[in-house]
């Protein structure tokens, strides 16, 4: 391909890239503020200066834009949580830590809305979606090292990983759905602890 060929295609590809980032945002911000139901797909693509054909191209329709979405916020929340479990003293301090942290965001509303309460409902079961399933691997791949450094007794990893992954996505989802959520959330995370903490006693 020549220089102008490629620079044209360059063009082409950060446009495309330009259109996809604005088409998130818009949706991003009408998910949260009226909820999936609700956001209009003629409103959101008319807020980020587009066409409906620009969403179909790039999404291929509302349920794939909520989707892209999700996967947005799955991926600042992991960053969070990566961030929290390095302040810990100890690695199994810092999962623990990641999994609390977790079901504490729960009560923010953007996250509430479109992850916990929206996203499940029209996407399906969490523990299915690709970015929980990347969580359980790479849970049960630390929970395998803490185990061979003996930093706690025994455990089959997957096991441990699936019940750590299972109690702390169904606390928030609780903690999301509760009509008194500060109350649920200090109930979830003490019964969570009392569960997390089993595995580091012999």
């Amino acid at each position: 391909m020549s220089r102008e060929g490629e620079a044209v295609a360059g063009r082409r590809a950060q446009g495309m890239e330009e259109t996809r980032e604005k088409l998130l945002r818009a949706a991003r911000q009408a998910f949260a503020a009226k909820g999936y139901a609700a956001a209009s797909m003629d409103d959101l693509t008319a807020e980020a200066g587009l066409t409906r054909g620009a969403l179909y191209h790039n999404f291929g329709d509302k349920k794939g834009l909520l989707q892209a979405v999700i996967d947005r916020i799955d991926a600042e929340m992991a960053a969070r949580l990566r961030v929290v479990g390095e302040r810990a003293e100890t690695p199994w301090q810092g999962l623990l830590d990641e999994y609390r942290a977790y079901i504490e965001m729960a009560r923010e509303p953007e996250i509430q809305r479109i992850v916990l309460l929206d996203g499940p409902a029209v996407l399906g079961d969490p523990s299915t979606w690709p970015s929980q399933n990347a969580c359980l691997a790479e849970t049960t791949r630390r929970i395998r090292s803490l185990v061979a450094d003996g930093a706690i007794p025994p455990v089959d990893p997957e096991a441990a990983a699936r019940l750590l992954a299972g109690a702390s996505l169904h606390a928030a989802l609780w903690v999301a759905a509760s009509d008194a959520p500060e109350t649920t959330l200090e109930r979830a995370l003490d019964a969570f602890r009392r569960l997390a903490e089993g595995l580091s006693r012999p």
